[in-house]
């Protein structure tokens, strides 16, 4: 019966030492989600699903993020990265300005202080009021109608 008791706590700590093992590896990870990507205090995801620029911010909403904010060169080459691997389709990202013509907002709440606009954007072409990303041969933004079908790029802070 000692024998028998003694195998068991044995089995038992051999277990638990292989949980805490494994716990420290989750904690090395990069801190986003499986398939996200990091970047700096951020974690970005690509959505290759199309829908509307509303549907693309709730869906990321769903994931506890945002459409994504571009705050450097750095970061838009990242997300634009992203979408290489889907022949860098014209992307939603969080910018608008439906809340008043002229004034970009991103939909996470940061300032707009970066930005690629194409030449001659944004131009409000019929009430044009979300940006997409990879217009054209430059791959620059475009505004462009809300209720148009596009892909999308989330991003939610680590």
């Amino acid at each position: 019966m000692k024998l028998l008791t003694v195998a068991a706590l044995l089995c038992a700590m051999m277990v638990l030492t292989m949980a805490v093992a494994n716990s420290h590896l989750v904690k090395r990870s990069n801190g986003c989600p499986y398939r996200w990507t990091r970047h700096s205090d951020r974690c970005f995801y690509y959505v290759p699903t199309t829908m509307s620029w509303a549907r693309a911010e709730r869906n990321c909403l769903s994931m506890g993020a945002n459409l994504a904010s571009v705050r450097s060169s750095s970061e838009y080459q990242i997300i634009q990265g992203l979408t290489a691997h889907h022949g860098y389709p014209q992307t939603w990202i969080g910018g608008t300005d439906a809340p008043q013509e002229g004034i970009w907002l991103w939909s996470d709440g940061t300032s707009f202080q970066y930005s690629l606009w194409c030449p001659g954007e944004p131009n409000n072409d019929r009430n044009q009021h979300c940006i997409e990303m990879n217009y054209g041969g430059s791959k620059c933004w475009d505004d462009v109608w809300c209720d148009a079908h596009l892909p999308s790029v989330c991003a939610k802070k680590v």
